[in-house]
Order: structure tokens, then C-alpha cells, then sequence
């Protein structure tokens, strides 16, 4: 005989056409994935037999199918009054007395000898498959407490199968009305209103970068972070070095978290309060609770064998974390990853507002500011949405339209899941859209230019591009590598066809991800401006001391890359600014001289080990060490700009070492650029301090042609093809093939022009980095340059 309930602890994933797949997927995890230290709280569901039993009994299959049959299914214009008159109809019903019995008595044996608070989650049998998430169609309610009140939310829970969302989402899934039934999870509730909740991918949900979970939280209960309406914390955890057991947090963002929602004293109604200025400062998690999260999470992704979408919850009673749902990740899973559509902005105008890029995107068309759902009536298809926040309540309003614009909210808000799943950009969390963008204004919502994503005034001109990766074939002698520096950027460039990084600009990390002088974070007390102390307080308030700002800030910078292209090897060039740009940093004018050529002056290797740099470099030698060796991101080679001497490389080498950056320790590589003439000349020792070398022909071009690139005057002249040139290159690749040497060729030149990649090819150049941009072409000048050396050695052979 069918049963009206069922315990977590008889549900399997087996069961979601009796529970919903909500339900199914919390019994799995109670029974299967306790093993694994993976905390779900005890619970029950009623099943789809109770759902058709009430239905039986109230005489409700025929109103209800009737009413289906009345809704406008092309413009959907009596959707709202029809799910109105269908929830009424169940509202107005009983619970037959059969199946109240059965709820009381699970209800009991959950608490035990007192009522204990629950939540009554919906639970749809069609719910939670893998192309039809019916995520958020239906009402959840926490905090209830006692027999009759759990009866009477479990009847709430029925009648939300016929919110307008719920209604319109079968009718774009295809799914049949009178066939999904509701089943009511009723499970102990974890008091997350006094702790922190959130949500857990377990792939980068923007690009699909499969390699990492990312872990958001908020102070109080989670509806914050599923309607948008707070900028949550964010956490990037690797999973390659997770499971190896070494410190796999690559990247941490402290959101806002402006609001908190808890409950009012004694209550089930909840309020939203204003979170205290310290706890907006302050992680919502620690490092151990953070790993403690990716690992489950990674144990869930296992189990199911496909990416998971999980929400958590901590208990702040008992401290404890808890899972408290999971189910497959319905956008990128579903996607082929190698053949990606690529959005360039040709002309950029007037920044309107900005916020957290959602997707990768372009989109232009007409603002339409709305304060609810109430105002779709405005909406034209393809118009863009600019409102406060969205909940699932807007779902009907955002199948049409062309982009999402969210004053508030983070990546894994209501507004960003939806924009996935529709396929169109959303940038999220500006602050002040509303108030900037005027409602019929003409704008370009812009994704594409990494995680920032900006609201241009006017329609600006873009282009698509559809590139499939599958046909790209790399070659075969010569590495084909990029040029990169910003982290944000990382995970959707890894899917490029690539060996990895040949050259990452620290000074980018530094100038964007900390923006502080190193030395004025090390010498913070001597520093003689008042505001400036001022300013580095502020920004490093959530950190131990400035110097750990500063490690930690750019460990995960270099992190984040180094992950994206792990096993590749990524290749770190330590901070290359001169003096101006180092001056231009918080704090850097007290610390930096004044040169008349900045170019030629106290850049590079010379300040390493100089009174007035030494502790900065310092720094930057703590953050690869942790990255090499706490982090486990062996991948990370390591390179010296601008060495002029081989008496000054070793004296790098010396301090790199005293600083826990010993050559050959843990495998570390150490690279040199082959900028100035002296490192061609002195090639041979330099090849004995060094473990490879990289030609920078940018600096290498005007050394030699005693050309200041910046100078308008005499830039016509610089010529990377000028046969000086030509054989100073030529001289250093003879030299590092006889030392047995790698030797790498960092620039733009081989991709623009094609005879200077058939020259490094015929030369023997190990590898070749390319800009993103320039990536694919210049690959297929590699190629050729390959195709054309082969035939050249048939033709000496042959002659």
C-alpha cells in the first residue's frame, strides 16, 4: 500500500516521483553521505499519493484542469488571475484527517518530547532534473513550530504549485499540470538566523571552469542571497589541491552583506535588519569552515556525478554546518564547453554604472525601470530590465528580455542564475542603477571585459565571434602560450586551446587587486600623510596586518591564474614597474625618487635587493612561496625582469633564497627576460644562474635601436624585424639551445607578423605568448612557420 509519508531515512534519489527531487536529494545525502562527515538535518516529506489523496478528497482534479485549459498560452495576459483562483481553491480545502494523522505522528517522532522549530519546503516530482531546475517556483516557509502549524504550511506548500512562476515554468518546460505533484519536505530547522547561510557551486558558474567550487555567504537566513538583495562573501576553493590536503582557497571577496534576515523575538514572521559595521567587515566563514564546505561539496558532486548546485546553512546554536539542499547545476553542465561565442566591444563611451559581470556577454537595447513584477506591462522583448533586485516572482517578466541590471546582489543572486539560464547578460550589485539609468535610455550592457561589468550610455557597436576550439590544433615543437595579468579573466581564458601562461604580469595583480605601495605597507609607521594612513586602514581593515594584505591579496591574484591553467606551467614575472608607475600607487610618492628616464632607471632586478625595495620584494617572494608550497600550485615558475648583470641576477638569486625562494627547492624554476643587449652578450652565464630564459622583444627592440618607445617622435623607427635585432635574437637562442636551456619568446609580433614566427620557429624557440586576443593567430602562424621549416629540410636534404 502507498504511504502519505517518508522518512529521510527511507527516501533515496530513487525516489523523486514520489518526493520531488528537492526531498529525494536530501534522503541520499542523509543515508549515503553521512559517511563522509556531510551533516543534512532529519527530516520526513509527504508524497505524491498525499498530494493526488487531497485532491481526491476536496474534488479538485476537474476545477483545476479547467482553469489550465482557460490560461491565455500565447500571451499568458489572464496568468495572474488564473493562479490566483487555482492557489484560493486549494487554500479554501482540507487536509483529509488520514493524512494529518500521519504528519502529526512524524512530527512528534522528529522533535521528540517537545515541538522542535522546522522548515516546510516544496518539493515538485519533476522538481531538480538536470534540464528542468524548478528552482524557486515554489514557497518555502521556516522557523514553524507545532502540529497545526506545520497541517497549515503544508497546505501553503500545496497551493504554491500554482504561483504564476510555477505555472508559466511547466508551460515553457513542457511539463502537463495535472501531472506534477507536491510534495512537502518537513525538516529540522538549522538556525542560520543567528549564523550565516549560503549557496556552493561546484564549477565557476559564469564560465563553467569545472576545476574549482565557489562558496557564497551571508549573515542570516539565505532568502538575502537568493533574491539578490545583499552583495554576499565569495570564496574560490580549488579542487586538484583540495584533494591533496594543501591550502586550496585561491580567492576570497568580503561582500557588503548590508542586511540581515532573522526572525523577530519568539517568532516565525522575520525581519531584515541593517548588519552591524563590523560583522559587514568581517568573512562569514573561517578558512577550516570554507574548506570544510568545498570538500562536501566536492563529495556531493562525486556522488551525483554531475555538477551540483548546494545551499548551506550554519547553526548558531551549535556551531555546525549543515547542508540543508543540493541539485544538478542546470546551465553550464548542459554545455559544450569548446565551442564558445566571443563578444568584442569595438567602441567604448560614457560609463553609466557598474557591477559584477554576469556571464560574458553583450547586449544593447531600451532601459525599462521597474519596481516589481506589477510593471512588466512595459517590457518589449529585448528590452533591459533595470530594477533594485529580482526574486522568483519575476521569472514570467525575465523570459523576454535582453539584460538584467540589479541594484543589489552577488553572482549566485535570484537575478544572476536566472540570466544564465536565459542566456543573457547581467551585471549585478551596481548600487545605484536605478537612479542613474533613465527609464527608455538607450544602453550597452557590457560582460565581456572580465568579472566588471559596465552600463555604456548609447548603443555601441560590438561583434560576435563563434569559435570552435575542437578545430584549433596546437603545434606540434613550439609552445603556444599566453600573455595574462588579470585574475579575473583566468577561468574563461583557460579554454583556449593553450600550454599554459609564458608570461604573468605581477604589476597588474599589484596596480588592481591591492593598489598600495608595498613599502608603505611595510614601513606604514614612518609614512608622513596622515589621509594616506587613513586610506590604508580602511582597505586593509579585514586583515591581520598590512604586510598580510598584501601576501594574501596577491597570492590569490597569482592563484587564481596558476589554477586555471594547472598542471600548465605559468610563468610569474616578479613586479616590473618603474618609478613613476611604482609613485603612483597609495603611499608611493614618499618612496619612490624621481628619475628623468624611468625607462633606464631603478626597475627590474635592480630593486630587489636594494635598501629601498628589499622588504618589498620580500613580500612578493611570501606570496609565490605560499602559492608553491602551502597552496600546492607547483605549476608556478618564477622570472627576473630587467637583470642587467650577471652579478646582479645572483644577487637576486641570493635573496630570493633568504626569503624562502631557493632554486631547485620543491622543483622551483627561475627564468630571466632577455631584454637588454648585455643578456644576449653575457648569454652563456647567464644560462648557469638561471634555469630559462624569455625574450621581451618590446624592450629588447629599443635597447638596442636606442629607441624610447614612448616617444612619438622617433616610434616609427622601432622595428622588431630590424636585422640587428634579428641576430641579437638569433645569438640568444643559439646560446640557450647549447646550455640546454628552454627559452621562451613573450610578444606580439609573432602573430602580427607572420615572417618573425617563421624566424623563431627556424631558430629553435621552445615557445611563444600571445595576448588573448591574438592567441588564435598567432597559432596559426606557428603552424605554418612548422609546415614551412619541414619543407625547407626536405629541400636541403634533397639539394
Amino acid at each position: 500500500m502507498e504511504s502519505f509519508i517518508k522518512t529521510f531515512s527511507q527516501i533515496s534519489i530513487k525516489d523523486v516521483g514520489t518526493v520531488g527531487g528537492k526531498n529525494a536529494s536530501l534522503g541520499e545525502m542523509y543515508n549515503l553521505l553521512a559517511s563522509k562527515g556531510i551533516k543534512v538535518p532529519n527530516g520526513f516529506a509527504t508524497t505524491a499519493f498525499a498530494y493526488w489523496t487531497f485532491l481526491d478528497f476536496n474534488n479538485l482534479w476537474e476545477p483545476l484542469q479547467k482553469l489550465m485549459q482557460q490560461l491565455d498560452h500565447k500571451n499568458y495576459s489572464n496568468l495572474r488571475q488564473v493562479g490566483a483562483i487555482a492557489r484560493e481553491l486549494i487554500l479554501k480545502a482540507e487536509i483529509p484527517d488520514i493524512i494529518v494523522k500521519d504528519i502529526t505522528n512524524a512530527y512528534k517522532q522528529l522533535c521528540g518530547a517537545a515541538p522542535k522549530p522546522v522548515a516546510v519546503r516544496s518539493s515538485a516530482t519533476a522538481e531538480d532534473m538536470p534540464k528542468a531546475s524548478f528552482a524557486g517556483q515554489h514557497e518555502s516557509f521556516l522557523n514553524i513550530s507545532g502540529e497545526k502549524s506545520v497541517i497549515d504550511t503544508i497546505l501553503l506548500c500545496f497551493a504554491s504549485l500554482y504561483t504564476d512562476r510555477a505555472i508559466k515554468y511547466r508551460e515553457d518546460n513542457g511539463f502537463e499540470h495535472s501531472k506534477v505533484a507536491l510534495s512537502a519536505g518537513i525538516q529540522l530547522m538549522v538556525r542560520s538566523d543567528i549564523a550565516s547561510s549560503g549557496v556552493c557551486f561546484t564549477l565557476d558558474p559564469d564560465t563553467g571552469f569545472k576545476d574549482v567550487v565557489l562558496v557564497t555567504g551571508i549573515w542570516g537566513l539565505g532568502e538575502n542571497i537568493v533574491q539578490g538583495a545583499v552583495e554576499p562573501d565569495e570564496f574560490y576553493v580549488f579542487k586538484p589541491t583540495l584533494s591533496l590536503h594543501k591550502k586550496a582557497i585561491i580567492r576570497k571577496k568580503t561582500g557588503s552583506k548590508s542586511k540581515t534576515m532573522c526572525y523577530k523575538a519568539d517568532s516565525a514572521e522575520i525581519q531584515n535588519i541593517d548588519t552591524p559595521e563590523d560583522k559587514k567587515r568581517q568573512c562569514v566563514l573561517d578558512d577550516n569552515e570554507i574548506t570544510q564546505l568545498a570538500q562536501w561539496s566536492s563529495d556531493i558532486e562525486q556522488h551525483y556525478k554531475c555538477p551540483m548546485d548546494i545551499e548551506w546553512a550554519k547553526d548558531g546554536i551549535d556551531g555546525q554546518l549543515y547542508i540543508v539542499q543540493a541539485r544538478p547545476e542546470t546551465v553550464y553542465s548542459q554545455q559544450q564547453q569548446y565551442t564558445a561565442a566571443q563578444y568584442i566591444l569595438q567602441k567604448k563611451g560614457d560609463v553609466l554604472v557598474q557591477g559584477e559581470a554576469i556571464g560574458t556577454k553583450i547586449a544593447t537595447g531600451i532601459a525599462r525601470i521597474l519596481q516589481s513584477p506589477a510593471d512588466a506591462w512595459q517590457i518589449k522583448p529585448g528590452d533591459i530590465v533595470v530594477t533594485n533586485s529580482t526574486s522568483p516572482d519575476w521569472d514570467p517578466v525575465l523570459k523576454k528580455v535582453g539584460a538584467i541590471i540589479t541594484n543589489t546582489g552577488g553572482r549566485t543572486s535570484h537575478a544572476a542564475i536566472v540570466a544564465r539560464e536565459q542566456g543573457v547578460p547581467a551585471i549585478v550589485g551596481t548600487g545605484n542603477a536605478t537612479e542613474i539609468i533613465k527609464d527608455g535610455m538607450s544602453i550597452t550592457v557590457s560582460c565581456s571585459e572580465g568579472q566588471q561589468g559596465f552600463v555604456y550610455k548609447d548603443i555601441l557597436p560590438f561583434r560576435k565571434e563563434t569559435i570552435d576550439y575542437n578545430s584549433v590544433v596546437l603545434p606540434k615543437k613550439t609552445a603556444a602560450m599566453l600573455i595574462m595579468s588579470d585574475p579575473d579573466l583566468a577561468f574563461k581564458l583557460s579554454f583556449l586551446p593553450n600550454d599554459g601562461v609564458g608570461l604573468l604580469r605581477m604589476e597588474f595583480i599589484i596596480n588592481s587587486f591591492i593598489g598600495i605601495h608595498p613599502m608603505a605597507l611595510v614601513r606604514y609607521n614612518e609614512l608622513e600623510d596622515p589621509a594616506i594612513k587613513k586610506q590604508i586602514d580602511l582597505i586593509t581593515q579585514a586583515y591581520s596586518g598590512k604586510q598580510q594584505y598584501f601576501i594574501e591579496r596577491l597570492s590569490q591574484g597569482i592563484a587564481t591564474i596558476a589554477a586555471a591553467f594547472y598542471p600548465k606551467e605559468v610563468i610569474v614575472r616578479m613586479s616590473d614597474f618603474k618609478t613613476n608607475e611604482y609613485a603612483s600607487l597609495i603611499g608611493g610618492k614618499q618612496f619612490e625618487p624621481t628619475e628623468e628616464n624611468p625607462m633606464l632607471g631603478f626597475r627590474g632586478a635592480s630593486r630587489y635587493s636594494h635598501p629601498l625595495y628589499r622588504e618589498g620584494f620580500g613580500m612578493e617572494c611570501a606570496a609565490i612561496k605560499y602559492i608553491r608550497d602551502e597552496m600546492g600550485l607547483t605549476n608556478v615558475k618564477v622570472m627576473i625582469p630587467f637583470c642587467r648583470t650577471v652579478e646582479e641576477g645572483r644577487k637576486v638569486i641570493e635573496v630570493m633564497a633568504e626569503n624562502g625562494l631557493k632554486r631547485g627547492e620543491n622543483g622551483l624554476e627561475i627564468y630571466v627576460m632577455v631584454e637588454i643587449p648585455s643578456n644576449v652578450i653575457q648569454g652563456e652565464a647567464f644560462a648557469v644562474i638561471f634555469d630559462g630564459f624569455s625574450i621581451g622583444s618590446n624592450d629588447l627592440t629599443q635597447l638596442t635601436l636606442g629607441i624610447d618607445r614612448d616617444s612619438n617622435l622617433v616610434a616609427g623607427l622601432f622595428d622588431e624585424q630590424d636585422p640587428a635585432v634579428l641576430e641579437l635574437i638569433s645569438e640568444i637562442l643559439k646560446k640557450a639551445r647549447k646550455a640546454g636551456k628552454p627559452i621562451g619568446f613573450c610578444g606580439q609580433a609573432p602573430s602580427d607578423i607572420p615572417e618573425i614566427a617563421t624566424f623563431l620557429v627556424r631558430h629553435g624557440i621552445n615557445s611563444i605568448s600571445f595576448n588573448p586576443d591574438a592567441l588564435l593567430k598567432g597559432i596559426e602562424n606557428i603552424n605554418n612557420a612548422e609546415r614551412e621549416s619541414i619543407f625547407q629540410v626536405i629541400q636541403d636534404i634533397v639539394l
